[in-house]
């Protein structure tokens, strides 16, 4: 009972800070959309490309608001995402293979099927083909917020088994962005970066645990890596990897501390703002022409039927073969309400597509594909959800 209501408790603190963010997500998407579609979209660009000056001493680091929001504040979103991590492979719902058994199987699948429809719609436009890995990402916040709008009758053990999914989901986007996303690299910055990362893992090892020492390292290791051509936010994933868990502070563990000092400002202040500064379609582009673009298409077709039929199937087949069993309560019907849910890619999927394409033309494609996609999934997921919700 007492495991039970500690699982609870955690659900019921996790989520409602995933649903103010889901709802600060849209609100501040719209509110680019409207901007943009409107006589203030000069004014928008404006503040977005707007190069802040930084320099010191020798550094430069005059970079424009969109790269500081992209590579600098994304750094914390992926700072936490590794705090999480870390938290759930240590004590939670991915500390035994058993455990990340399910949900892992279910990740796989809905980022290989996925990622397989893209690439084959554009498999004739070598250009488009960066863009493979943009619907084989999940939204939490969004998926998770949907959930909540369906109501309370929902299974715990759904709510466990999706936000398990997301946060593998969220390692393999990860490692997709290290493995395939970084380029021109630098041997010097990466053995600088790896000396850091090696030190942060000395000063957990002896028992430090003086934050500021490893918030002042970790910023070292961003420049680093940020040098090394592989995407500065990886630093946020390397820092929280050295973050002790097995000594006290102030009654609770470092890394909990700081997940939760910082799981609130990156859901109600990062993600919003990198939402409004990777949000702008202009209204134009929303033609049928364009819908049906290899590229739109691909998103579209990806997150709708590639991340349902990926995490549906390989769920499916791993339950008969008895590699793995559904959790408690959980039925085919269940994951497949899920599957489309997690076809909302949204945030990181805009995140990735900023990566994948520099011309602004296949950077829309991309947006609107996405946008689309992540509409209808979230639909079908809701109706899939709530009809099963009110028939229980």
């Amino acid at each position: 009972m007492g495991k039970t209501s500690t699982i609870q408790d955690f659900l019921n603190n996790f989520l409602s800070k995933e649903e103010k963010s889901g709802i600060l997500l849209l609100i501040f998407s719209i509110l680019a959309l409207i901007i943009v579609n409107s006589p203030y979209q000069d004014f928008y660009y404006k503040i977005k490309y707007f190069v802040v000056p930084a320099e010191l001493g020798n550094l430069d680091l005059s970079k424009s608001i969109e790269h500081w929001v992209n590579d600098g504040l994304m750094a914390i979103f992926f700072f936490v995402i590794g705090l999480e991590l870390k938290r759930e492979i240590l004590e939670g719902e991915l500390s035994s293979f058993y455990k990340m058994l399910s949900p892992g199987i279910a990740a796989l699948g809905g980022m290989i099927v996925p990622a397989l429809i893209y690439y084959l719609i554009n498999i004739d436009y070598e250009q488009n083909l960066a863009g493979w890995a943009i619907p084989t990402a999940t939204d939490i916040a969004f998926s998770l917020a949907i959930l909540l709008i369906i109501g309370s009758k929902v299974p715990t053990s759904l709510k466990i088994f999706l936000l398990s999914l997301a946060i593998i989901d969220d390692l393999g986007a990860v490692l997709i962005i290290a493995l395939f996303y970084s380029s021109d690299l630098s041997a010097v910055y990466l053995s600088y970066g790896l000396f850091i990362f090696l030190l942060l893992v000395f000063i957990n090892y002896i028992g430090i645990t003086r934050t500021g020492i490893y918030i002042f390292l970790g910023i070292i290791l961003w420049y680093f890596i940020l040098k090394s051509g592989i995407h500065a936010t990886i630093a946020g994933v390397l820092l929280a990897a050295t973050i002790p868990n097995h000594m006290e502070v102030n009654g609770n563990t470092m890394l909990k501390n700081l997940e939760n000092a910082l799981h609130n400002y990156v859901g109600i202040l990062i993600l919003p703002i990198f939402a409004f500064f990777n949000s702008d379609i202009n209204f134009s582009l929303v033609s049928f022409n364009n819908i049906i673009n290899p590229i739109s298409l691909g998103i579209i077709l990806g997150l709708t039927i590639g991340k349902p039929i990926g995490i549906t199937l390989f769920t499916y087949i791993a339950v008969k073969l008895k590699i793995c069993k559904l959790p408690d309560s959980l039925t085919m019907i269940d994951i497949l309400g899920l599957s489309f849910l997690c076809g909302i890619g949204f945030t990181m999927s805009l995140f990735i597509n900023s990566l994948a394409f520099t011309s602004s033309e296949l950077l829309n494609l991309s947006k609107l594909g996405i946008f689309v996609g992540s509409i209808f999934s979230a639909i079908l997921g809701y109706k899939i959800l709530i009809k099963r919700n009110f028939q229980t």
